[in-house]
């Protein structure tokens, strides 16, 4: 069995007393609001230990600077849809190309603190491809093992104030790198949603 047929396969068979998923950072904004579109790649490598390709943003951009993140962002009037935008936003960010990337399918979308709802798209990548960050947008890309990622045993619930308001997110810690908000939120979504073998 392909990588892409269990990772379907897993995506099917959620069990039936996995934990709720997280909707979002809902209480931090305007309920009137109508967020704005997005759609990141989740592109997992094909290898014997699947990983999962993250990029650390240029510590320069005016939101977000130096998080981790998926590739992606917002779609466009001329994308067809998540998938596509997520596809065009991977070539744009770290020169994936589309053609390599075999989509494995979408999962429920996340609402964010900046008022974005975010579809998350599952792919698959050969694995060691030689890729190249944008450097206006992309300071690094890195891999990190899938089975990591998805183990609750490194999902570390956090609290922080905001604007006044207590905040709960998740952490992921993977060597020096620090994972939270959206991006370990949708990775805790992605492992009660799939769970994993470790």
């Amino acid at each position: 069995m392909t990588l892409a047929e269990r990772l379907r396969r897993a995506l099917a068979n959620r069990p039936a007393q996995a934990p709720m998923l997280l909707p979002g950072d809902h209480a931090f904004f305007d309920p009137a609001q109508v967020p704005s579109a997005a759609a990141v790649l989740v592109a997992v490598t094909d290898r014997a230990e699947p990983g999962v390709l993250l990029t650390r943003r240029n510590a320069n951009l005016r939101r977000h600077a130096g998080q981790i993140a998926f590739p992606g962002g917002r779609i466009d009037p001329d994308d067809a849809d998540a998938i596509d935008a997520a596809l065009r936003e991977a070539e744009e960010e770290i020169a994936l190309p589309r053609r390599l990337v075999e989509v494995v399918g979408t999962v429920e979308r996340y609402r964010t603190v900046t008022g974005y709802e975010v579809t998350p798209v599952i792919g698959v990548v050969p694995p060691d491809l030689s890729l190249t960050p944008a450097e206006a947008e992309v300071e690094e890309l890195f891999e990190v093992p899938l089975a990591f990622l998805l183990d609750d045993a490194n999902h570390l619930k956090k609290t922080a104030l905001y604007q006044g308001h207590e905040r709960h997110y998740y952490e992921i810690l993977w060597n020096d790198y620090r994972i939270w908000g959206a991006t370990a939120a949708m990775l805790v979504n992605l492992s009660r949603r799939m769970p994993w073998p470790r």
